[in-house]
């Protein structure tokens, strides 16, 4: 990344400085809903730490941010977390969250999020209005300003570096981090932020589905269908091997694409990208956009009528079979 036009001097005003070396301080917006804090926030927490900053704070935006804040203390290296308790902040709008976070930047070296949804919508917003190139998809910290990041779907590792001068802005890979630790006391502290928020975008409504089973983007176990479950009916039994399993449900592009299950189950490049402990491929080819999205698997298991299918060059275990005849004796033996 080259300088930007029109930088002069040694640091970004507001960012901390110790005998001319800058000292990073990290501002981590957290991700939550419904009153409860997302896993990704403490992988955040752990990118974080490997900068070896002067401090980690996080950043609650909500309407009730007190349970959330909570949570967020417990996290081990957080040093602070700043509430920011407003009606406006009740949904997770990036247009509405973006000016106050934006503002509070002007206090950190570098500000990270999640590489989730709610991350991919926010930080560019961001970025944007702090007028930094932003850092996507960071799978390593190299160093206070330099970060390795996946390219061609996975294919290739590039190392970037953000310019000097400018606060960082980046959103975290949560395959490539484990969760931070749960045995800290971090103070909690309530600030108010005198940003303009726009009017051009408000909260309409939510659609989401309700599941008992846990989130897929966190999940330690996962269980996944492909094309060749058939049907949408036919996918009860993933969901019947992943109850069992207590395990999440997700998809490849093409089982989403023929309408067997909603694409926010969608597993791949351009769906959710996972590090569960144990992934199940069901019926899955094994198309380089689905690899890309579970590469950081713990064990992976492939069940598929096709021995030469591609999803068996990166199995753990493959099981070359009927998945129709393979699943009944799975269930009935667990």
């Amino acid at each position: 990344m080259a300088r930007p036009s029109g930088y002069e001097g040694s640091r970004f005003p507001g960012t901390p400085e110790t005998k001319g070396i800058p000292m990073s301080k990290v501002l981590i917006v957290a991700e939550h809903l419904g009153g409860q804090l997302n896993a990704s926030t403490a992988k955040c927490v752990t990118a974080a730490k490997a900068l070896s900053p002067e401090s980690i704070d996080v950043l609650v935006l909500a309407g009730d941010p007190s349970a959330v804040a909570a949570q967020a203390a417990k996290l081990a290296g957080v040093t602070r977390v700043l509430v920011v308790a407003h009606a406006a902040n009740a949904h997770a709008i990036a247009q509405v969250l973006a000016p106050q976070v934006a503002q509070l930047a002007a206090n950190y070296t570098h500000v990270f999020g999640p590489s989730t949804t709610f991350g991919k919508d926010l930080m560019p917003c961001v970025a944007a209005l702090l007028d930094a190139a932003q850092v996507s998809d960071v799978m390593a910290v190299e160093g206070p300003r330099t970060f390795k990041r996946p390219i061609y779907a996975g294919n290739a590792i590039v190392t970037v570096e953000a310019p000097e001068g400018v606060t960082v802005v980046a959103t975290i890979r949560t395959a490539s981090f484990a969760e931070a630790a749960c045995d800290g006391d971090a103070p909690v502290e309530s600030i108010n932020v005198e940003a303009s928020l726009p009017t051009h975008t408000r909260f309409i409504g939510l659609a989401a589905g309700s599941s008992d089973r846990p989130d897929l983007q966190s999940a330690k176990r996962v269980v996944s269908g492909g094309r060749g479950v058939g049907s949408a009916d036919n996918f009860r039994i993933i969901y019947d091997l992943a109850d069992k399993l207590g395990a999440a449900v997700g998809a490849s592009r093409a089982a989403v694409d023929a309408g067997y299950v909603p694409n926010e189950m969608q597993v791949g490049q351009t769906g959710k990208i996972i590090a569960p402990e144990l992934y199940i491929a069901i019926g899955i080819s094994g198309a380089i956009q689905h690899l890309t999205g579970i590469k950081d698997a713990g064990t992976i298991v492939a069940i598929n009528k096709d021995p030469d299918s591609a999803i068996f060059e990166i199995a753990d275990i493959g099981l070359p079979g009927d998945l129709f005849e393979i699943l009944p004796q799975l269930r009935a033996a667990l």
